[in-house]
C-alpha cells in the first residue's frame, strides 16, 4: 500500500484540497469539445488526463464543471471516476463554474485547485507543489508560472473563497487574485505546459505537433 506521501495525499494536519476542472466552455473557437480531444503525451483525452493527474495529486473531491444536459460529459466524467457539476449559468462566465465548484465543497475542504481544460499539460507534481506553496502562513492564493509568466492551475484556499462569491462576474477570479498581492505566491515550476491554453486548432498543433 502506498504512503500518503506516495499517493501525492496533503500532508498530516492539512485540510483536504478539491480539485475543480473546468469545462462548460462551448470550444467555438476549437470547433470540437476540448474535453475529448487526444492527449498525445498520455494517449487519453485532456479531460481523462487531468483528472488523473488530480487524483495522483491527493485532490479530493475531483470536480467536473460542465453545462447542465451535457450527457456526453457527464458520462465521460463518471467514466474517469470524478464527479460531473452541472453549471446552470455557464453563459455568464467562467466564474459562474467555479462558484458551481465551491458549492460542492464540505467544510473540511482547505482550499480548491482551478484547472481549465484546455490547459492540459499539468502534471500531479505541479498540483502537488501548490498544494505545498498554500500550505505556509499567509498564502491564501498559489499559482503556477514558468519562467517568470503565470499560468494555470491556481489553488485558492478556504481564506478567500467569500471573495470570489462576491466578485464582479465580468472580471471573474483575476479580480480576487489581483486584490492583495502579499497573499498570492507565484509557484515557479519547470513545467512550461503551465502557461499553454489551447483554444484553437493551431494552439494544438503547436502543443502535440500534429493536426486534429
Amino acid at each position: 500500500m502506498k504512503s500518503r506521501k506516495e499517493a501525492g495525499a496533503p500532508p498530516s494536519g492539512s485540510g483536504m484540497v478539491g480539485g475543480v476542472i473546468l469545462a462548460a466552455g462551448e470550444s467555438s473557437r476549437m470547433g470540437r469539445r476540448k474535453a475529448f480531444l487526444r492527449h498525445d503525451g498520455t494517449g487519453t483525452t485532456f479531460l481523462a488526463h487531468l483528472v488523473r493527474e488530480a487524483a495522483a495529486a491527493g485532490l479530493s473531491p475531483i470536480l467536473v464543471v460542465g453545462r447542465p444536459g451535457d450527457v456526453d460529459l457527464e458520462r465521460a466524467v463518471v467514466e474517469v471516476g470524478a464527479t460531473y457539476v452541472p453549471n446552470p449559468r455557464a453563459d455568464a462566465g467562467q466564474l459562474f463554474s467555479i462558484l458551481a465548484g465551491l458549492d460542492q465543497l464540505t467544510p473540511a475542504a482547505s482550499g480548491v485547485v482551478v484547472m481549465p481544460v484546455d490547459v492540459p499539460l499539468v502534471s500531479a507534481r505541479v498540483l502537488q507543489r501548490l498544494v505545498r506553496a498554500a500550505q505556509d502562513q499567509g498564502v491564501g492564493i498559489a499559482r503556477a508560472t514558468h519562467a517568470g509568466k503565470h499560468g494555470h492551475p491556481v489553488l485558492f484556499t478556504r481564506s478567500v473563497f467569500d471573495e470570489l462569491r462576491c466578485a464582479d462576474p465580468a472580471v471573474g477570479a483575476r479580480a480576487v487574485v489581483g486584490a492583495d498581492l502579499r497573499r498570492l505566491r507565484d509557484v515557479e515550476v519547470d513545467e512550461p505546459g503551465v502557461t499553454v491554453d489551447i483554444d484553437t486548432p493551431d494552439d494544438y498543433f503547436r502543443a502535440f505537433g500534429r493536426r486534429l
